[in-house]
């Protein structure tokens, strides 16, 4: 149960970073998070799915010839490798997707944007579950035996071992990916974009160029997880990809804090535990002394978890970071704050006085705001002679 629940995190905290990169980082407000998503899985899924259990998956419909014949060619690629190059793959075709219809779509502006990427995701739903498609997708049946974390695509893990280290290392990967291009000059283009567009106009920054650049990026990471998200499951269908889905990304990043990096992934473990591991118990029913208490039954958990966030929210309406991120450097500075004297002057780093004011002691006269000057005290001013009027 604790290592299911850390690999649904680590692969929700990889979506809410990508989704933070675009809505936090660059001001654009996508919905389309479950669409590439489901590109990321479905492509992952055929190609890692072992050949001989194909004709089992495609029972209904048959497999499609050209897809038997690639499977064929890349069945020389060990396991692992097939799985990296699997997933590579569905970022690659969900990056095309977001390029082509990045041009018209990135055009919108926020509500709309929201609404039209929105619609692209489901659109990519009913793709994958036409019938015309069953001997690609397999349509409404989905798609299963798809290998997992463990013995399937890693033998050479131990089962437990490798459940919990393959994700945290493609995770801390593609994370590290998107904090490289936030810490580049082409982040600092997307936040330029996020606060003026006019202004970033002027600089010479080409909106659309950065846009497009930030869109696919997101995709591309977004697909991935995606494929990581497929083998977590082992089975996949359309359904699994609603918009419910890209709620709970939007969600993770709110909670994080819009435009942190640590907030999204410290959102992505509060939410996925909250929801998944404490407060299970809520669905349980509970008998007190043969009476059994009537709310406690299943769906009472999201009520509480509902109640929580909504708590959440209205005391922390920037989320739990912010636009913060975190760092040892300002957790030890915060503990030495805290341990530091009261009655001591707040010094900056080149010894000048900071513009604290420290609130004077009942026997203490109060700080002065003005520094004496490095000779002493000054000398005090000659008194003007007064002028006769005689």
């Amino acid at each position: 149960m604790a290592i299911s629940v850390i690999q649904k995190s680590l692969i929700f905290a990889v979506v809410a970073v990508a989704m933070n990169l675009l809505n936090g980082f660059t001001g654009l407000f996508s919905l389309g998070q479950a669409g590439f998503m489901a590109i990321g899985a479905y492509t992952t899924a055929m190609l890692t799915i072992p050949i001989e259990r194909m004709e089992g998956v495609y029972y209904m419909s048959g497999v499609a010839p050209w897809l038997m014949s690639l499977k064929n060619g890349l069945s020389f690629l060990p396991g692992p490798l097939l799985i990296v190059f699997a997933m590579l793959i569905g970022g690659l075709i969900a990056g095309l997707f977001a390029f082509l219809i990045g041009i018209p779509v990135l055009r919108l502006k926020s509500d709309y944007l929201a609404i039209a990427t929105l619609g692209f995701a489901e659109i990519v739903r009913g793709i994958i579950s036409a019938p015309q498609l069953d001997r690609i997708t397999n349509g409404s049946y989905g798609l299963k035996n798809v290998p997992g974390f463990g013995s399937d695509g890693f033998g050479f893990l131990p089962s437990g071992f490798g459940a919990v280290l393959i994700p945290l290392l493609a995770s801390a990967t593609l994370i590290g990916f998107i904090v490289l291009v936030i810490n580049s000059s082409y982040g600092r283009a997307f936040k330029a974009i996020r606060e003026d567009e006019i202004a970033a106009e002027a600089m010479g920054i080409s909106l659309l160029k950065h846009k497009q650049m930030s869109f696919i990026l997101s995709s591309f990471v977004t697909a991935i997880a995606g494929g990581m998200l497929a083998m977590f499951m082992r089975s996949i269908e359309p359904r699994a990809f609603s918009t419910i889905i890209t709620y709970d990304i939007l969600l993770i990043v709110v909670i994080g804090g819009l435009g942190s990096v640590t907030g999204s992934v410290l959102g992505a473990f509060v939410v996925t535990f909250a929801k998944d591991w404490f407060l299970r118990f809520f669905d349980n029913p509970l008998v007190i002394g043969g009476f059994e208490v009537p709310l406690l039954r299943m769906g009472f958990r999201m009520v509480v978890f509902s109640i929580l966030l909504m708590v959440v929210v209205l005391f922390y309406r920037r989320g739990l970071m912010g636009n913060s991120e975190f760092s040892w450097d300002g957790l030890f500075g915060l503990f030495r704050r805290r341990g530091r004297p009261r009655e001591a002057l707040a010094e900056t780093p080149g010894g000048a006085m900071s513009p604290i004011v420290i609130a004077p002691g009942k026997d203490q006269a109060p700080a002065p705001l003005i520094p004496d000057p490095p000779g002493g005290e000054p000398e005090p001013m000659a008194a003007s002679e007064e002028v006769s009027d005689e």
